[in-house]
């Protein structure tokens, strides 16, 4: 039945058509479509975990970020359903993770402290610290501040999907969220995601060259982390802490942006 879905209508007829009735059918149909999307994104974020991380069952967690996606995929926006679905399937995958709490607890302290150590140091400079001057503000050296970063950026769960939050811990700013319409928000929920949003393009923008180099590559170029590092010519290692710092950053300045908001 499937099948024959799909040799007698175009995609965007079934999406159509879902999105009036909700098809079991068409929704099973475009699950088996895109599971090899699911698969990819899977392995992405695989590459970037510890080998005790289980790549089938991140390919579990991201089939409810399909599901998910398609079920809310709106096919009059200008927007392709692969791109949508993207976001979501990983953000289901980072869901989960973190449901699971399998992060050690040292590890997420660690991420803490440098989260809050590079909120205070840019405060008082007014502009993107150093790591030298990060590590200065926690008591480290350069080479403990250097392995406190490796320790943490090979384990932490840190994703574009994880910055964007509003005053309410529950709602939550993504790359996927901000796509949807916002008409279901009250006129000053919508006011605060668009602050946020805005403070994290400018603070995009003020990152360190190499540290937004890896974003973009990473989250708009598709790039893997050992992709990146050939590109930009360090270790995958050294990526994956450029990686870090850059979210740890963004997350700071949605703390600050937080802050004046509640």
């Amino acid at each position: 039945m499937n099948n024959t879905l799909l040799e007698h209508h175009s995609e965007e007829e079934l999406w159509v058509s879902y999105k009036k009735k909700k098809d079991p059918l068409i929704r099973e149909s475009f699950i088996k479509q895109y599971a090899p999307l699911v698969k990819y994104v899977a392995g992405k974020v695989a590459a970037t975990m510890p080998h005790s991380v289980d790549f089938d069952d991140l390919v579990g967690f991201g089939v409810f970020g399909l599901i998910d996606a398609i079920d809310k995929f709106d096919p009059d926006k200008n927007v392709k359903f692969k791109t949508y679905a993207v976001t979501r399937i990983r953000g289901a995958i980072f869901d989960e993770l973190r449901s699971i709490d399998w992060v050690p607890r040292s590890v997420r302290q660690k991420s803490k402290e440098i989260e809050e150590a590079i909120v205070e140091t840019e405060a008082k400079l007014g502009r993107p610290a150093t790591d030298s001057e990060i590590a200065g503000s926690m008591g480290l050296t350069d080479s403990e501040f250097a392995k406190t970063m490796l320790k943490v950026s090979g384990t932490s769960i840190l994703s574009l999907s994880d910055v964007w939050y509003t005053a309410d811990d529950s709602d939550k700013v993504s790359i996927g969220d901000s796509i949807e319409s916002p008409s279901s928000l009250n006129p000053d929920a919508i006011i605060e995601r668009e602050e946020i949003k805005r403070v994290i393009v400018q603070s995009i923008q003020e990152l360190p060259d190499k540290e937004k180099k890896v974003l973009v590559l990473y989250y708009y170029e598709d790039l893997t982390l050992k992709e990146i590092g050939k590109v930009l010519e360090v270790t995958e290692s050294r990526i994956s802490q450029l990686h870090t710092k850059a979210i740890l950053r963004l997350r700071a300045k949605l703390t600050n942006v937080r802050r004046g908001i509640t």
